[in-house]
């Protein structure tokens, strides 16, 4: 039997839809920390260029990734610090799998003065001779207190922090700051900002490594991008962006 040919080419237009494995799959959505951002968006990347559905990521800290998982939202994977994925347990479907760590560095805008921090001593003394000692509300922050407060400084840091929900606001403000600025972050956060001096990683002895994890929700369809971000592809993209393995 002859197939008409305006069918015939209807038909011929849908076959680079059917022999691509992604065409007709499902959006998938990921919630994550903004510290892994860099290595993340470079991971799924290398998903979807193996043949996975599109993926769609919100970023978000950590107290905000708490607040939107405990209000019910429901993506089909949650990125976050293994502490958190713990908390959340009871709304999550299945284990979480380590996915890499970042540490926190130090940051200053082109042309102020470069502090060496090499041990508590030079810390002190960079945190003293600061005008404004600038870090974020969420995990990274949230150490910084607590050795701030470890090295007997919280006195001199009462007039002197500035506090930011987020990684890029901190960048932000030190980029338009014009007087003697000191920032901590993410170290994958600074390295996304060109304009920063990036100064290095805090010492060791005083540095503190936040480990991420991916974990997928009840009745969501994660699984595949789930074993790929546990494979070699994925590990090599975010290694590459600073999320180390």
């Amino acid at each position: 039997m002859r197939i008409p040919r305006m069918q015939r080419r209807a038909l011929l237009a849908l076959v680079p839809l059917l022999a691509a494995p992604s065409a007709w799959a499902a959006e998938l959505s990921v919630l994550s920390g903004g510290a892994v951002e860099p290595g993340l968006a470079a991971a799924v990347e290398a998903f979807r260029a193996a043949g996975g559905a599109p993926v769609r990521i919100a970023y978000a800290t950590a107290p905000q990734l708490r607040e939107r998982i405990l209000g019910g939202e429901t993506p089909d994977l949650l990125v976050a610090p293994l502490a958190l994925l713990a908390e959340l347990a009871d709304r999550l479907s299945g284990p979480a799998v380590p996915i890499g760590k970042v540490g926190v560095g130090v940051a200053v805008r082109p042309g102020a003065p470069e502090p060496a921090i090499r041990d508590a001593e030079t810390l002190r003394a960079a945190v003293e001779q600061a005008d404004a000692v600038v870090f974020n509300r969420a995990s990274t922050g949230l150490y910084m207190d607590r050795l701030f407060e470890r090295l007997g400084l919280t006195a001199v840091m009462a007039p002197k922090a500035r506090h930011y929900a987020t990684g890029a606001e901190v960048m932000q403000h030190l980029l338009h700051g014009t007087g003697r600025e000191i920032g901590f972050g993410a170290v994958t956060e600074i390295r996304l900002v060109p304009g920063l001096r990036y100064l290095g990683p805090l010492p060791p002895g005083l540095q503190n490594t936040t480990v991420y994890g991916a974990a997928p929700l009840p009745g969501q369809d994660g699984a595949a991008l789930l074993r790929f971000l546990a494979g070699p592809e994925a590990r090599r993209a975010l290694d590459a962006a600073g999320v180390e393995g």
